[in-house]
Protein backbone atom coordinates (compact mmCIF):
# COMPACT_ATOMS: atom_id res chain seq x y z
CA UNK A 1 0.00 0.00 0.00
CA UNK A 2 1.00 3.48 -0.69
CA UNK A 3 2.32 5.56 2.45
CA UNK A 4 -0.65 7.36 3.18
CA UNK A 5 1.76 10.72 4.30
CA UNK A 6 3.05 12.08 0.93
CA UNK A 7 3.62 15.53 1.12
CA UNK A 8 4.21 17.39 -2.31
CA UNK A 9 7.53 19.12 -1.61
CA UNK A 10 9.26 21.71 -3.67
CA UNK A 11 12.55 22.26 -5.45
CA UNK A 12 15.35 23.76 -4.00
CA UNK A 13 16.54 25.97 -6.57
CA UNK A 14 19.98 27.84 -6.47
CA UNK A 15 20.76 31.56 -7.15
CA UNK A 16 22.68 32.41 -10.76
CA UNK A 17 26.06 33.23 -8.04
CA UNK A 18 27.04 36.63 -10.22
CA UNK A 19 27.90 38.21 -7.35
CA UNK A 20 29.21 35.17 -5.77
CA UNK A 21 29.21 31.16 -4.77
CA UNK A 22 25.35 30.54 -5.69
CA UNK A 23 22.83 30.55 -3.19
CA UNK A 24 20.41 27.20 -2.20
CA UNK A 25 17.22 29.26 -2.05
CA UNK A 26 14.98 27.02 0.42
CA UNK A 27 11.51 27.18 -0.41
CA UNK A 28 8.51 26.94 2.37
CA UNK A 29 6.95 23.73 1.60
CA UNK A 30 3.70 23.53 0.23
CA UNK A 31 0.90 22.02 2.85
CA UNK A 32 -0.71 19.12 0.75
CA UNK A 33 -0.02 15.99 -0.46
CA UNK A 34 0.78 14.91 -3.72
CA UNK A 35 -2.16 14.56 -6.47
CA UNK A 36 -3.95 17.71 -4.32
CA UNK A 37 -3.87 21.20 -6.26
CA UNK A 38 -0.43 22.83 -5.56
CA UNK A 39 -1.81 26.53 -5.62
CA UNK A 40 1.52 27.52 -7.56
CA UNK A 41 1.25 31.00 -8.18
CA UNK A 42 3.42 31.49 -11.05
CA UNK A 43 0.96 29.11 -12.64
CA UNK A 44 -1.83 31.81 -12.31
CA UNK A 45 0.48 34.30 -13.02
CA UNK A 46 1.72 33.19 -16.68
CA UNK A 47 -2.25 31.85 -17.47
CA UNK A 48 -3.44 35.83 -16.51
CA UNK A 49 -0.71 37.88 -17.70
CA UNK A 50 1.25 36.35 -20.31
CA UNK A 51 -2.08 34.26 -22.03
CA UNK A 52 -0.36 31.12 -21.51
CA UNK A 53 -2.65 28.33 -22.31
CA UNK A 54 -2.90 24.70 -23.89
CA UNK A 55 -2.12 26.14 -27.28
CA UNK A 56 1.21 27.50 -26.07
CA UNK A 57 3.97 26.91 -27.78
CA UNK A 58 6.73 27.75 -25.13
CA UNK A 59 10.47 28.32 -26.52
CA UNK A 60 12.93 28.37 -23.71
CA UNK A 61 16.77 29.04 -25.17
CA UNK A 62 18.39 28.65 -22.04
CA UNK A 63 18.95 25.42 -19.78
CA UNK A 64 16.89 24.17 -16.97
CA UNK A 65 18.85 23.74 -14.22
CA UNK A 66 18.18 27.33 -13.52
CA UNK A 67 15.52 29.19 -11.63
CA UNK A 68 13.03 30.54 -14.54
CA UNK A 69 13.71 28.11 -17.30
CA UNK A 70 12.68 25.41 -15.40
CA UNK A 71 9.73 27.14 -13.51
CA UNK A 72 8.31 28.26 -16.58
CA UNK A 73 8.50 25.53 -18.35
CA UNK A 74 6.53 23.61 -16.00
CA UNK A 75 3.88 25.65 -15.56
CA UNK A 76 3.68 25.86 -19.08
CA UNK A 77 3.05 22.13 -19.10
CA UNK A 78 1.03 22.44 -16.08
CA UNK A 79 -1.39 24.69 -18.65
CA UNK A 80 -0.79 21.69 -21.27
CA UNK A 81 1.00 23.72 -23.42
CA UNK A 82 4.22 22.83 -25.49
CA UNK A 83 8.36 23.87 -24.94
CA UNK A 84 10.71 23.90 -26.92
CA UNK A 85 14.34 23.78 -24.97
CA UNK A 86 17.81 24.68 -26.52
CA UNK A 87 20.46 22.75 -25.94
CA UNK A 88 22.49 26.64 -25.92
CA UNK A 89 21.16 30.05 -27.04
CA UNK A 90 22.22 30.79 -30.08
CA UNK A 91 20.67 34.27 -32.04
CA UNK A 92 20.15 32.46 -35.37
CA UNK A 93 19.03 29.25 -33.88
CA UNK A 94 16.26 30.99 -32.23
CA UNK A 95 14.59 32.96 -34.90
CA UNK A 96 15.09 29.70 -37.03
CA UNK A 97 12.93 27.87 -33.70
CA UNK A 98 10.33 30.60 -33.83
CA UNK A 99 9.74 30.42 -37.21
CA UNK A 100 9.77 26.67 -37.54
CA UNK A 101 8.05 25.56 -34.35
CA UNK A 102 5.05 28.26 -34.61
CA UNK A 103 6.33 29.60 -30.83
CA UNK A 104 3.24 31.23 -29.37
CA UNK A 105 5.61 32.45 -26.05
CA UNK A 106 9.30 32.55 -25.74
CA UNK A 107 11.52 33.89 -22.92
CA UNK A 108 14.75 35.72 -23.03
CA UNK A 109 17.38 38.34 -21.26
CA UNK A 110 18.46 41.65 -22.21
CA UNK A 111 21.93 39.92 -23.57
CA UNK A 112 20.00 37.11 -26.28
CA UNK A 113 18.12 40.63 -27.43
CA UNK A 114 21.23 42.35 -28.35
CA UNK A 115 22.84 39.26 -30.06
CA UNK A 116 19.69 39.08 -31.98
CA UNK A 117 19.73 42.74 -32.83
CA UNK A 118 23.55 42.11 -34.34
CA UNK A 119 22.28 39.58 -36.53
CA UNK A 120 22.45 41.70 -40.21
CA UNK A 121 19.23 42.61 -41.35
CA UNK A 122 18.87 39.80 -44.46
CA UNK A 123 19.45 37.58 -41.38
CA UNK A 124 16.46 38.87 -39.51
CA UNK A 125 14.07 39.30 -42.16
CA UNK A 126 14.44 35.94 -43.38
CA UNK A 127 12.32 34.25 -40.22
CA UNK A 128 8.85 34.67 -39.98
CA UNK A 129 7.88 35.96 -36.28
CA UNK A 130 4.53 36.45 -36.94
CA UNK A 131 3.49 33.68 -34.43
CA UNK A 132 4.85 35.31 -31.86
CA UNK A 133 2.04 36.24 -28.73
CA UNK A 134 3.67 37.11 -25.47
CA UNK A 135 7.96 37.59 -25.99
CA UNK A 136 9.00 37.95 -22.10
CA UNK A 137 11.89 38.81 -20.93
CA UNK A 138 13.89 39.28 -17.38
CA UNK A 139 16.72 38.60 -15.47
CA UNK A 140 18.46 41.96 -15.94
CA UNK A 141 17.57 45.41 -17.02
CA UNK A 142 16.96 45.97 -20.83
CA UNK A 143 18.61 48.92 -22.35
CA UNK A 144 15.89 51.07 -23.98
CA UNK A 145 17.12 51.45 -27.28
CA UNK A 146 16.97 47.60 -27.13
CA UNK A 147 13.40 47.08 -26.16
CA UNK A 148 12.53 50.00 -28.64
CA UNK A 149 14.33 47.74 -31.62
CA UNK A 150 12.42 44.76 -30.39
CA UNK A 151 9.15 46.07 -30.41
CA UNK A 152 10.11 48.00 -33.33
CA UNK A 153 11.24 44.04 -35.18
CA UNK A 154 8.50 41.80 -33.06
CA UNK A 155 5.48 44.32 -32.55
CA UNK A 156 4.21 45.25 -29.44
CA UNK A 157 4.25 41.87 -27.46
CA UNK A 158 7.30 42.20 -25.46
CA UNK A 159 6.40 41.63 -21.46
CA UNK A 160 8.85 42.05 -19.05
CA UNK A 161 8.99 41.17 -15.46
CA UNK A 162 11.27 41.62 -12.64
CA UNK A 163 11.54 38.68 -9.95
CA UNK A 164 14.13 36.85 -8.23
CA UNK A 165 14.84 33.10 -7.93
CA UNK A 166 13.60 33.71 -3.83
CA UNK A 167 10.17 34.55 -5.34
CA UNK A 168 9.73 37.75 -2.55
CA UNK A 169 8.37 39.83 -5.59
CA UNK A 170 7.15 40.17 -8.74
CA UNK A 171 6.28 42.97 -11.34
CA UNK A 172 5.48 43.50 -14.65
CA UNK A 173 5.03 45.35 -17.13
CA UNK A 174 3.34 45.16 -21.33
CA UNK A 175 4.53 46.69 -24.04
CA UNK A 176 2.10 49.78 -24.51
CA UNK A 177 2.61 50.54 -20.41
CA UNK A 178 6.47 50.54 -21.23
CA UNK A 179 6.31 52.42 -24.22
CA UNK A 180 4.51 55.22 -22.07
CA UNK A 181 6.82 54.80 -19.19
CA UNK A 182 10.69 53.79 -20.86
CA UNK A 183 12.73 52.03 -18.56
CA UNK A 184 10.03 50.50 -15.83
CA UNK A 185 10.37 46.97 -14.79
CA UNK A 186 7.04 47.49 -14.02
CA UNK A 187 4.28 47.61 -11.25
CA UNK A 188 4.56 44.73 -8.25
CA UNK A 189 1.88 41.78 -9.08
CA UNK A 190 3.58 39.99 -6.22
CA UNK A 191 4.47 41.83 -2.90
CA UNK A 192 4.39 45.65 -2.01
CA UNK A 193 7.80 47.34 -3.04
CA UNK A 194 9.72 49.78 -0.42
CA UNK A 195 12.55 51.57 -1.36
CA UNK A 196 14.80 52.32 1.78
CA UNK A 197 18.44 53.81 2.45
CA UNK A 198 21.10 51.98 3.99
CA UNK A 199 20.06 52.69 7.19
CA UNK A 200 16.35 50.97 6.15
CA UNK A 201 14.65 54.09 6.35
CA UNK A 202 12.08 54.19 3.55
CA UNK A 203 12.40 56.90 0.80
CA UNK A 204 10.21 59.00 -0.86
CA UNK A 205 9.06 58.44 -4.93
CA UNK A 206 12.08 59.06 -7.12
CA UNK A 207 14.74 58.48 -4.95
CA UNK A 208 17.28 55.36 -5.40
CA UNK A 209 17.55 52.89 -2.62
CA UNK A 210 17.09 49.02 -1.98
CA UNK A 211 14.45 47.72 -3.24
CA UNK A 212 12.84 45.51 -0.24
CA UNK A 213 9.35 43.33 -0.88
CA UNK A 214 6.64 42.85 1.78
CA UNK A 215 5.26 39.48 0.86
CA UNK A 216 4.48 37.56 4.30
CA UNK A 217 3.89 34.68 2.66
CA UNK A 218 7.54 34.78 1.34
CA UNK A 219 10.60 33.78 3.85
CA UNK A 220 13.92 33.86 2.37
CA UNK A 221 15.97 31.37 3.56
CA UNK A 222 19.24 30.01 2.17
CA UNK A 223 20.34 26.58 2.74
CA UNK A 224 22.95 26.30 5.43
CA UNK A 225 23.52 30.13 5.97
CA UNK A 226 21.89 31.67 8.01
CA UNK A 227 23.57 34.67 8.12
CA UNK A 228 22.88 35.36 4.55
CA UNK A 229 19.39 34.81 5.20
CA UNK A 230 19.15 37.05 7.67
CA UNK A 231 21.20 39.51 6.11
CA UNK A 232 17.99 39.93 3.48
CA UNK A 233 15.58 41.34 6.24
CA UNK A 234 14.77 44.43 6.87
CA UNK A 235 15.95 45.63 10.49
CA UNK A 236 12.79 46.84 12.07
CA UNK A 237 9.61 44.78 9.38
CA UNK A 238 10.65 41.11 9.74
CA UNK A 239 8.13 41.19 6.32
CA UNK A 240 10.36 42.78 4.13
CA UNK A 241 13.04 41.26 2.75
CA UNK A 242 15.71 42.38 -0.17
CA UNK A 243 17.89 40.51 -2.68
CA UNK A 244 20.37 43.56 -3.06
CA UNK A 245 19.14 45.50 -6.21
CA UNK A 246 19.00 48.76 -6.41
CA UNK A 247 16.27 51.20 -7.79
CA UNK A 248 13.15 53.91 -7.21
CA UNK A 249 9.46 53.88 -7.56
CA UNK A 250 7.88 57.01 -9.40
CA UNK A 251 4.60 58.40 -8.41
CA UNK A 252 2.34 56.17 -9.96
CA UNK A 253 4.23 52.76 -8.31
CA UNK A 254 6.45 52.01 -11.32
CA UNK A 255 9.49 50.03 -9.99
CA UNK A 256 12.85 51.10 -12.03
CA UNK A 257 15.98 49.10 -11.45
CA UNK A 258 19.57 51.03 -11.59
CA UNK A 259 21.94 48.31 -10.48
CA UNK A 260 22.85 45.69 -7.89
CA UNK A 261 23.90 47.27 -4.57
CA UNK A 262 27.27 45.36 -4.88
CA UNK A 263 28.16 46.10 -8.83
CA UNK A 264 27.95 50.19 -7.51
CA UNK A 265 31.23 51.85 -8.46
CA UNK A 266 32.22 54.80 -5.80
CA UNK A 267 34.31 57.71 -8.02
CA UNK A 268 35.23 60.52 -5.83
CA UNK A 269 32.59 60.17 -3.59
CA UNK A 270 29.92 59.96 -6.22
CA UNK A 271 27.78 56.94 -6.83
CA UNK A 272 27.87 55.36 -10.37
CA UNK A 273 25.82 52.53 -11.53
CA UNK A 274 27.82 49.68 -14.50
CA UNK A 275 24.51 49.05 -16.01
CA UNK A 276 23.91 52.71 -17.51
CA UNK A 277 27.01 52.83 -18.51
CA UNK A 278 26.53 49.16 -19.95
CA UNK A 279 23.44 49.80 -21.64
CA UNK A 280 24.20 53.57 -22.94
CA UNK A 281 26.76 50.95 -24.97
CA UNK A 282 25.09 47.72 -25.64
CA UNK A 283 24.24 48.35 -29.42
CA UNK A 284 27.45 50.23 -30.28
CA UNK A 285 28.58 48.88 -33.32
CA UNK A 286 31.91 47.52 -33.15
CA UNK A 287 30.23 45.77 -29.98
CA UNK A 288 29.76 42.48 -29.12
CA UNK A 289 29.98 42.16 -25.25
CA UNK A 290 30.55 44.96 -22.55
CA UNK A 291 30.91 44.85 -18.97
CA UNK A 292 31.70 47.75 -16.78
CA UNK A 293 33.07 46.85 -13.33
CA UNK A 294 35.31 50.28 -11.25
CA UNK A 295 38.99 49.41 -10.90
CA UNK A 296 41.10 50.73 -8.43
CA UNK A 297 42.14 54.87 -9.02
CA UNK A 298 44.71 56.49 -6.39
CA UNK A 299 43.02 59.70 -7.02
CA UNK A 300 39.55 58.96 -7.49
CA UNK A 301 39.50 55.49 -5.39
CA UNK A 302 37.93 53.85 -8.28
CA UNK A 303 37.35 54.97 -11.35
CA UNK A 304 34.84 53.50 -14.55
CA UNK A 305 36.43 50.32 -16.60
CA UNK A 306 34.77 49.12 -19.50
CA UNK A 307 35.69 45.89 -20.55
CA UNK A 308 34.84 45.22 -24.15
CA UNK A 309 34.79 41.78 -26.62
CA UNK A 310 35.10 43.71 -30.26
CA UNK A 311 32.38 42.73 -32.54
CA UNK A 312 33.87 39.78 -35.33
CA UNK A 313 36.03 41.80 -37.65
CA UNK A 314 36.77 45.20 -35.78
CA UNK A 315 40.34 45.51 -34.51
CA UNK A 316 41.15 46.86 -30.94
CA UNK A 317 43.17 49.55 -30.15
CA UNK A 318 43.44 52.75 -28.76
CA UNK A 319 41.64 54.56 -31.45
CA UNK A 320 38.57 53.05 -30.91
CA UNK A 321 39.05 52.60 -27.52
CA UNK A 322 38.75 56.64 -27.47
CA UNK A 323 35.49 56.31 -29.55
CA UNK A 324 34.16 54.23 -27.33
CA UNK A 325 34.55 56.58 -24.61
CA UNK A 326 33.38 59.40 -26.92
CA UNK A 327 30.55 57.30 -27.55
CA UNK A 328 29.58 56.96 -23.50
CA UNK A 329 29.82 60.69 -23.03
CA UNK A 330 27.63 61.50 -25.62
CA UNK A 331 24.44 59.48 -23.83
CA UNK A 332 25.52 59.65 -20.52
CA UNK A 333 27.16 62.04 -17.91
CA UNK A 334 30.57 62.98 -18.61
CA UNK A 335 31.65 61.28 -14.96
CA UNK A 336 29.54 58.33 -15.73
CA UNK A 337 31.33 57.96 -18.80
CA UNK A 338 34.66 55.12 -18.88
CA UNK A 339 37.93 56.48 -18.03
CA UNK A 340 39.58 53.40 -19.48
CA UNK A 341 38.91 50.50 -22.38
CA UNK A 342 40.43 46.92 -21.86
CA UNK A 343 39.63 45.00 -24.82
CA UNK A 344 38.41 41.15 -23.86
CA UNK A 345 38.58 37.76 -26.37
CA UNK A 346 35.23 36.96 -24.11
CA UNK A 347 33.23 37.48 -20.83
CA UNK A 348 31.78 35.43 -18.10
CA UNK A 349 28.62 34.74 -18.26
CA UNK A 350 26.37 32.17 -17.12
CA UNK A 351 24.53 30.06 -19.70
CA UNK A 352 21.40 32.22 -19.15
CA UNK A 353 23.30 35.05 -20.52
CA UNK A 354 23.83 36.79 -16.97
CA UNK A 355 27.34 38.47 -16.61
CA UNK A 356 29.80 36.86 -13.44
CA UNK A 357 31.17 40.45 -12.62
CA UNK A 358 32.68 38.83 -9.46
CA UNK A 359 34.51 36.32 -11.50
CA UNK A 360 35.29 39.30 -14.17
CA UNK A 361 36.51 41.51 -11.23
CA UNK A 362 39.32 38.16 -10.01
CA UNK A 363 40.17 37.83 -13.37
CA UNK A 364 41.57 41.68 -14.26
CA UNK A 365 41.47 43.57 -11.03
CA UNK A 366 42.64 41.03 -8.13
CA UNK A 367 44.56 39.01 -9.94
CA UNK A 368 42.90 35.57 -8.70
Amino acid sequence: MPPQDQPHGAPMLYSSGTTGFPKGVQPDLPQCQIGEPLGEPLVALAQHYFGIGPDTVYLSPAPLYHAAPLRWSVAVQAQGGTVAVMRKFDAEMALRAIDELHVTHGQFVPTMLVRMLQLPDTVRSAYDMSSLRCAIHAAAPCPIEVKERMIEWWGPVLSEYYSNTEGNCMTMVDSPTWLAHPGTVGQPILGVLHICDDAGTELPAGQIGTVYSDRPESHITYHNDPEKSAATRHPEHPTWSTTGDVGYVDEEGFLYLTDRKSFMIISGGVNIYPQEVENALALHPAIFDVAVIGVPDETMGESVAAFVQPAAGVRAGPELAQQIIAFARDRIAHYKAPRSVRFVDSLPRTETGKLLKKKLREQYVTGR
